[in-house]
């Protein structure tokens, strides 16, 4: 009986001194929506493709006062020469539609880079607060319901946008330095 008692204290002892785990959780989706730096890049986008309508709706309006000048001198031309015109602006048309739809694509790839971009940011400097502040997991829920339920005392989500956001004015981008440091030591160990 004397060695259950001492063998059950011996696991007491084990399992209490081993390290209590610090574990807290962000909703992804709100850390990345109230993210200053997606907000202005948003902002900038806006601002590009508000252009970019317009520049449409300018190149529009010149092809159709110039279709409806066609079509004003049509009845005074040969079949043929109206023939040769209409096909002229139908290829006119199309490489314009080709252009811009190009120039459209080409706004949009763009904005889905730097987005990407500002989330492998967002995951590394989430990584680097949860080293910082000795936690040894940051879960991150989102609507796919990765973290269904979390004690809202262990909800991190404002503290990480508090302290992103003031990363992000401060111009500084200690994710990026301190994870090329990490790399910078990995490379010369190896």
């Amino acid at each position: 009986m004397k060695k259950l008692v001492g063998l059950f204290s011996i696991v007491f002892i084990l399992t209490s001194c081993q390290e209590q785990q610090k574990i807290g959780f962000v909703d992804n989706s709100k850390v990345i929506n109230a993210y200053q730096e997606k907000m202005d890049l948003e902002e900038t986008y806006k601002g590009k493709d508000e252009a970019f309508k317009k520049k449409t709706d300018s190149i529009g309006r010149a092809f159709q006062t110039e279709a409806q000048a066609f079509q004003a001198e049509a009845s005074k031309m040969s079949q043929q020469k109206q023939q040769e015109q209409y096909q002229a602006l139908g290829q006119k048309q199309q490489m314009l539609q080709q252009q811009l739809q190009y120039e459209q694509q080409q706004l949009t790839q763009e904005f889905s880079t730097e987005i990407d971009s500002i989330v492998s940011r967002v995951k590394k400097f989430v990584k680097n607060y949860g080293e910082e502040k000795g936690y040894t997991f940051v879960l991150g829920s989102n609507e796919a319901g990765s973290v269904l339920y979390g004690d809202e005392s262990l909800d991190i989500t404002q503290e990480v946008i508090d302290a992103l956001n003031s990363d992000y004015k401060g111009g500084n981008k200690t994710s990026d330095k301190k994870e090329s440091e990490k790399d910078s030591g990995n490379e010369e160990a190896e």
